[in-house]
């Protein structure tokens, strides 16, 4: 299931979200830090049933790489089509776990992953958004509206947020513009 089997608005994406990290909190504050990730995930999955969520545990994900499929994940959790939940207990969350959701969302052209971890003894949520397009978009959009120079630029997408790494200007030959 893909995001655009149902279109959902942003309203409706953040009471999902604010619904399934109540969930996330209350498994939490139940069983505490220590358990095993697969713990976690069943009591979440059930946890989320309860408030009347379709919940679906290890959503298996294929990656596909020019027409053909190369590789298959499985995420944690995928919450009513749109929604897919990663879950980690760990000490620290790490970029890798940070990127291993961007892949997934790349690979499912979800909206939105929720990177939740349960190996700290206060709940610890990152919400991932997948804007690969939007930004895309907006660099186009730059480069179209300055007529006489463009903005090179280079982003590090890091928990949602965007970080400058790189401007240059440069001229557009005027056969360009």
């Amino acid at each position: 299931m893909n995001a655009d089997e149902r279109r959902w608005d942003q309203n409706e994406m953040g009471r999902l979200t604010e619904k399934t990290i109540g969930c996330a909190f209350t498994v939490s504050n139940t069983l505490g830090c220590g358990f095993l990730e697969k713990v976690y995930e069943n009591a979440l999955a059930h946890e989320l049933r309860k408030v009347g969520l379709k919940a679906e545990q290890q959503h298996g994900i294929t990656v596909h790489y020019d027409g053909v499929a190369v590789g298959e994940y499985a995420a944690d959790l995928l919450v009513e089509g749109v929604l897919l939940l990663e879950l980690k207990a760990v000490k620290d969350l790490d970029d890798i776990h940070l990127a291993q959701c961007l892949n997934y969302l790349k690979a499912t052209k979800l909206p939105l992953c929720l990177l939740v971890n349960f190996g700290k003894p206060k709940l610890e949520v990152r919400r991932i958004a997948n804007n690969f397009g939007f930004y895309q978009r907006l660099s186009a959009f730059i480069c179209g509206f300055m007529n006489d120079s463009c903005l090179t630029r280079r982003f590090h997408r890091t928990g949602g947020i965007l970080w400058l790494l790189q401007a240059e200007s440069r001229r557009v030959p005027s056969s360009l513009s």
